[in-house]
């Protein structure tokens, strides 16, 4: 009986926490569940914690949090999202930040994604796949 009621409890708090259809905005997870879901709830993509990112992904990541300095010309640009593989935001919401590769002559294809942090997304195929970058 005492699992049936902690069953029903558990899933109305994530019933009442979750917004309305057809609004923007993250639906609200408890920790217990952030920490054992495969995928984000707000984007559906899969997780990435920071430890899985590679080094210069927690360097770019570091940089973005501190407001800079960025090494790259176009970081910090706005990302359009015309693949639609992130969640829809209003336009000039998200930008680009070049994760470095090494070896590569030019940006290579590794960017972070960021609506505001800690929404913020990781690709290391120039955007045909993401990952949210656990927070």
């Amino acid at each position: 009986m005492h699992f049936r009621v902690v069953g029903l409890l558990t899933v109305l708090t994530l019933v009442a926490c979750q917004k309305p259809a057809g609004q923007a905005g993250a639906v609200q997870v408890s920790p217990q569940t952030r920490a054992t879901s495969v995928r984000d709830p707000f984007s559906g993509l899969p997780w990435i914690s920071r430890a899985a990112l590679p080094p210069e992904g927690r360097q770019t990541l570091q940089r973005i949090e501190a407001g800079g300095p960025f090494p790259y010309a176009r970081d910090g640009v706005v990302f359009q999202n015309r693949e639609g593989r992130l969640p829809r935001q209003p336009a000039g919401r998200y930008h680009e930040y070049t994760v470095r590769t090494p070896g590569s002559r030019d940006r290579g294809a590794r960017r972070i994604i960021c609506a505001a942090v800690p929404e913020c997304y990781y690709t290391a195929d120039h955007y045909a796949s993401f990952a949210r970058i656990r927070p």
